[in-house]
Parts: structure tokens; C-alpha cells; sequence
């Protein structure tokens, strides 16, 4: 299809601007300035709010890509399972570097984060397709297959389990599901929760959600009883649920389990949460690196469509109306941020609102919205056709129910575990075999690094509170090394919207790298958590308020490390060393006395 129909064949709603880019994108291996020109006159959008969308994300690209484009994961844990070597044989067969694209122009080399394989490292995304437990070798194969003009997905390898071997989602994705509970993993007849919602009122379907003390499964733990039900008290024409289905945090991938083998009980929750808030209209926003699963779940819609499960009158209710669509990310980190996520819906860029306004007095279109996180949704599902009697038996006083963990790193059985919350980390060592682990990373790059002092602390959201993400390090690994990396991810994810964030996470991790590399003093230990504090305090969204984290809970948990460092009993030790500096040049001018003599005057 020519560029100029690939725009033409979309709505003239500015909302469906990353739809456009996408498309665009996956035809062109760029967006042209041409291309912009077109997209912008279609939509009725300046020029520059179009290219500030392609810039913003991450897999939207001004400049060519290559005819097919390799998305290597550099999060730790893929370090850690033989990243480098993997990169080295890409370039070593495609010809050029990481952030290059080939002179032939048929293979573009490109680093991304987490892309929510950490069970399963090393992994890539290449041509819109996932590849996972990637080798030298199968590197070298997938670029010398991609030259002779093997399609990616006939390069993936043999099929992985469950859903992912169907035809809509041919994925070599495994599950990994390793513990099976009561919640989510219980038996569950289809359709039960909306049948059991249109029989309640409303209001009796949220109470039902709050006397079950059901939490955000997301990681900051609101009340979601509490959350519908303040969007079902706003007076608006129209009131939406939106499932936040863009899990980035490095090490979590709960969500892409779920999507791949339960979606069908996501959409009952979503459907059941749009009863009770009055909704008309349930959005998906799929993280970009799921694109995979898209047909897949396009398909359960339709299947529930089919069975009066949504659309008009659903489950015989003619009072009732709801749908669901889903709309794709492109790549931003920071859309796992409620209201950014709500910008990126709108097809903008994914940058925070102020707030308040929340959104579930404006949100979605600036309508009331309740956004809640896949397993939330799902979860309440089943609470629906439980009880919360059945659901708070579960866990602890504060924290009720079952958590899905996703466990990943140096343990003999990485996956998905659904657990009772209360669980100590100890505990969840034995499941995944991380015996002798030297420490234990509990909510990803912005959670907390845990020693092995602090293993008999519990998972729970008065404790050690997580969206899903634990990664074990074994006894042999850095802990700088893990540093360094969360760090380097913050940076290059932070939208750049407010100060603090923006630059506040690049000086933190230069003096943190000064520290690293035995350069630091006492001031620089504390400069570190006085400027981590602050930039916690100080900037506007969740992801500043956490991103100093590495620094702060590794300062906190692994003293004598930096201790180790540091140089005691010195006021200031300059970061920048002179005499290594001119060092070759002396060398190469063979002036080592002169060289030496000038630097004592």
C-alpha cells in the first residue's frame, strides 16, 4: 500500500495519531518528513505535535531503521544471562554497531528495555516479532535468515506453551507459570462475573469490592472499591474503565501471562468495573512489546461479543451497554503512569498531567475514568463470584488476597508465582531455587534491593510492596553493576518534563559512577542520599518520586559496599584525572619526563 493510503485509510481524529505513526513506521522503516506533512494535514495536527510523537517513542523513528530492525533487551537480567555476547555476534554478522543501521541498510542493531521476557533472557523483538533465549549463535542465524529474506516470525524457533502455540499468537514465548492459586489461577466458569454483576446493583458491586479490601495490584495499592466508586459519584455524560496493560518495570511480566492464557477474565473485570462505574466503553492500552498477543485478544472480544458477554444488552441486561477496544503503546516507560498512559490513549505524547484532577473525575478524554492495572481487574472478577469473605481468608489483615510475582534472575525456576500476600522473601527463595542469593530486587528498578539481613521480611503492601517485579542476584554479582544499569534506564526513560527528574537522575548517576570507580569521599555518600530525597520529594510524577531508589535502598541495605569505596579521611578527590588524560598523547610524542615535570609545576 502506497505511504499516502496507509494515512488516508485512518479517521480524521487526531486521537488515532499513533495508529497512523505505526502503520507508517511498519511500512517505511521510518516516518519521512513527508510522511509527518501528510499525517499532519490528514489529522489536522501542526507538524510539530506529530513529530514530537514520533520522537517521544521509543519505536517510532524519523530516521530509517533498517527494512528489518533488531530490539535487543539490555535490561541486567539479560546481562546477566549473556547479553553482550549475544550483542557482539549481531554486530559482528549485521556489520555495525548497536544504534546503527547496516550500509547494506537491511538490518538496523537498536538496544530497548525490559521488553517483559525476564524469564527468558536473552530476548529481542525483531520485525514485531519476540525472540527469547537468545545465543551467539541464533543471533548470527537470525540475521544471515533476515538477509536472505526469511520472514522473522519462520526464524523464532519452535512455539512455547499454552495460548502462545495457537495460530493467532504463533509466539515462542513461554509461560513459565510455576504456582497455580486460588484467585486467578482458580476454576472459573466464563461469563460468571458479569452474570453475577447485572444481577447487583451498582453500588452493591462496589461495596462487594470494598468489603473485599481489594488493593491496586499495580504497586501503589488505592483501594479500588474506593476508586469506582468515586467514578461513579462524577456527573458526566459518559464515564470509561481503562485497563492499564503496560507493564515496563524491568523484571515484570505477571501481565503478559495473564493476557496470553486469561484475557478472557480481564474483560469480565473490565466489564464488571464498567457496570459499576456506569461506563459504556472499556480501553485496553496494550504495551507495545505485547503487540503479539493483539489478534489473540481481538479474538476473545469478538468471542464475547458473540456470547452477549459485551456490546448492547449484556448478559440479557438491557439497561446495559459496554464494549472494549484496545489501543497500542509505541515504546515510553513512562505510560505506566496513569495519566500519561491516558495522553498516549489520546494519541499524544505519554507526558504526566498535573493532578489534581485525577482521572476518575478526568480522565479519558477528560471524562471520569477509572484506570486499574490487568490484574486488578481480573482479580475482581473473581472476588465477584467468590465473595470477599472467600478473598480476605487470603493474606494478611492489611494486605488481603493472593499477588502474582514474576521472578526472574539468578534462581533455578524463573516465572510467574501467585502467592498469598505475607510471603517472606525467604520463602519465595525455596520456591524459585535462589538459595545463597546476595540480594533480592522487590518491585523492580524502582522498588527496594533487599540483603540477605532483610530476607525474612514479607511481601505486602506494609512491608515490601510490589507491582509484580523480583529479581534474585547470586552470590557472584555486582551490585554497582545492577546500580548502574536501573540508573542508566531512569535516565533514558524520564520524559524530561519537570528538573528534578530530568536532571536530578543524570547527577545522581555521575556522582554514583564517581563513587563506582573509587573516587568518592564521605560528602559524595551523602550527597547521594541528600539528592536522592530530593528529587524523590520534588518531582511530579511517580517515576522521579522513585527513581533515586537504586541508589537509596542499595546505600541503605549494602553499607559496607560503599564504605569499601570510598576514600576515607579526604576531603575531595577530583574526578577527572590529568595525568591519564594526556597520557597517550606523551606517549605517542615520547615526552614522558617533559610530561611529568609539567604537571609537578
Amino acid at each position: 500500500m502506497p505511504e499516502k493510503d496507509t494515512v488516508l485509510k485512518h479517521p480524521k481524529d487526531p486521537s488515532a495519531l499513533l495508529d497512523v505513526i505505526r502503520d507508517v513506521q511498519a511500512r517505511s522503516g521510518r516516518v519521512s518528513d513527508e510522511a509527518v506533512g501528510r499525517i499532519a494535514a490528514h489529522l489536522k495536527l501542526s507538524e510539530a505535535e506529530v513529530r514530537g510523537a514520533v520522537t517521544f517513542y521509543h519505536f517510532f523513528s524519523l530516521d530509517p531503521r533498517g527494512a528489518s530492525t533488531v530490539y535487543l533487551n539490555d535490561s541486567i537480567t539479560s546481562r546477566m544471562k549473556g547479553r553482550t555476547a549475544v550483542a557482539r555476534a549481531f554486530e559482528e554478522e549485521a556489520g555495525c554497531r548497536f544504534g546503527e543501521v547496516s550500509a547494506d541498510g537491511q538490518v538496523g542493531l537498536f538496544p530497548t528495555s525490559c521488553i517483559g521476557m525476564n524469564d527468558q533472557e536473552p530476548s529481542a523483538i525483531v520485525g514485531g516479532v519476540v525472540f527469547t533465549a537468545l545465543t551467539p549463535d541464533r543471533a548470527r542465524a537470525i540475521v544471515r535468515g533476515l538477509r536472505a529474506g526469511t520472514p522473522a516470525r519462520d526464524l523464532a524457533g519452535p512455539r512455547g506453551d499454552g495460548a502462545n502455540q495457537s495460530e493467532l499468537v504463533r509466539s515462542a514465548v513461554v509461560n513459565n507459570i510455576r504456582q497455580r492459586g486460588p484467585v486467578l489461577f482458580g476454576a472459573h466458569e466464563r461469563g460468571a462475573a458479569v452474570r453475577k454483576a447485572v444481577s447487583m446493583t451498582p453500588e452493591k458491586v462496589i461495596d462487594e469490592i470494598k468489603r473485599a479490601s481489594l488493593l491496586g495490584r499495580g504497586g501503589a495499592g488505592f483501594p479500588t472499591g474506593l476508586k469506582w466508586e468515586f467514578c461513579r459519584r462524577e456527573k458526566a455524560g459518559r464515564h470509561f474503565v481503562v485497563c492499564n496493560a503496560d507493564e515496563g518495570e524491568p523484571g515484570t511480566f505477571k501481565d503478559r501471562v495473564l493476557l496470553t492464557e486469561l484475557p478472557h477474565l480481564v474483560f469480565e473485570g473490565m466489564t464488571v468495573a464498567g457496570y459499576a462505574v456506569g461506563a459504556t466503553l472499556g480501553v485496553l492500552y496494550l504495551r507495545s512489546e505485547y503487540a503479539y498477543l493483539r489478534d489473540h485478544l481481538e479474538a476473545v472480544l469478538a468471542g464475547l461479543r458473540q456470547d452477549g458477554l459485551l456490546g448492547q444488552a449484556v448478559a440479557g441486561t438491557k439497561s446495559f451497554e459496554f464494549d472494549i477496544v484496545i489501543k497500542s503503546g509505541a515504546g515510553a516507560y513512562i505510560c505506566g503512569e496513569e495519566s500519561a498512559l491516558l495522553e498516549s490513549a489520546e494519541g499524544k505524547r505519554g507526558e504526566p498531567r498535573d493532578r489534581p484532577p485525577f482521572p476518575v473525575s478526568s480522565g479519558y478524554l477528560n471524562l471520569p475514568t477509572t484506570v486499574n492495572n490487568v490484574e486488578t481487574l481480573a482479580t475482581a472478577a473473581r472476588i465477584l463470584v467468590e465473595g470477599a469473605a472467600w478473598f480476605k481468608a487470603m493474606g494478611t489483615a492489611q494486605s488481603a488476597g493472593t499477588k502474582l510475582l514474576s521472578v526472574s534472575g539468578d534462581c533455578a525456576r524463573p516465572g510467574v508465582y501467585e502467592v498469598a500476600y505475607g510471603l517472606t522473601v525467604t520463602e519465595l527463595l525455596d520456591l524459585a531455587g535462589g538459595a545463597g542469593a546476595k540480594a533480592v530486587q522487590v518491585g523492580g528498578p524502582s522498588g527496594t534491593c533487599v540483603a540477605p539481613a532483610g530476607f525474612g521480611r514479607k511481601i505486602c503492601f506494609s512491608d515490601l510492596a510490589t507491582g509484580g517485579s523480583v529479581i534474585v542476584f547470586g552470590p557472584d554479582r555486582d551490585i554497582f553493576e545492577v546500580v548502574e544499569n536501573f540508573m542508566d534506564f531512569f535516565v533514558e526513560e524520564s520524559c524530561g518534563w519537570c528538573v528534578p527528574c530530568r536532571a536530578g537522575n543524570v547527577l545522581l548517576k555521575k556522582k554514583f559512577e564517581k563513587v563506582a570507580r573509587g573516587l568518592g569521599t564521605e560528602s559524595d555518600l551523602h550527597d547521594l542520599e541528600a539528592w536522592g530525597k530530593l528529587v524523590k520529594a520534588t518531582s511530579r510524577c511517580g517515576l522521579g518520586q522513585t527513581s533515586p531508589n537504586p541508589i537509596l535502598t542499595t546505600l541503605k541495605s549494602f553499607p559496607e559496599l560503599y564504605a569499601a569505596k570510598i576514600r576515607k579521611g579526604e576531603a575531595f578527590v577530583p574526578e577527572f584525572d590529568l595525568a591519564a588524560a594526556i597520557q597517550d598523547g606523551c606517549t605517542a610524542a615520547n615526552r614522558q619526563p617533559e610530561c611529568k615535570e609539567s604537571l609537578h609545576e
